[in-house]
């Protein structure tokens, strides 16, 4: 994905945002609803309510970039409303991207010890 590098602070709207809202009014929810500055630099995360949609709003220090997914099978994993906002990683944002839960990631076994 093009876009933030790694480090970057990354905040979701937990519950369902209205996929019909551009940027304008992504960034009048990051205000209203995360109380965080849409020029900060964060990523912002909204979900739709079906869950196979997903927009990321980041600000690039010259305008905003609006990301936009919808999975062909399967939701993307999402906290309940009452979560209010999440942080989480970039890291995590990565996993999110690609569909994984990055509530739950399977890190699988250790490495083996050689010798």
């Amino acid at each position: 994905m093009i876009g933030p590098g790694t480090g970057v602070r990354v905040y979701l709207a937990c519950g369902v945002t209205d996929m019909r809202k551009g940027i304008a009014g992504l960034a009048a929810l990051t205000q209203d609803v995360l109380r965080q500055k849409p020029t900060s630099g964060a990523v912002f995360a909204f979900r739709g309510r079906r869950g196979d949609r997903i927009k990321l709003l980041f600000w690039d220090g010259q305008g905003f970039c609006l990301y936009y997914k919808v999975l062909e099978r399967g939701r993307f994993p999402w906290p309940s409303a009452k979560d209010g906002a999440v942080r989480m990683t970039s890291a995590q944002l990565a996993m999110l991207w690609e569909g994984i839960d990055w509530r739950r990631p399977d890190w699988g076994a250790p490495p083996a010890r050689v010798g």
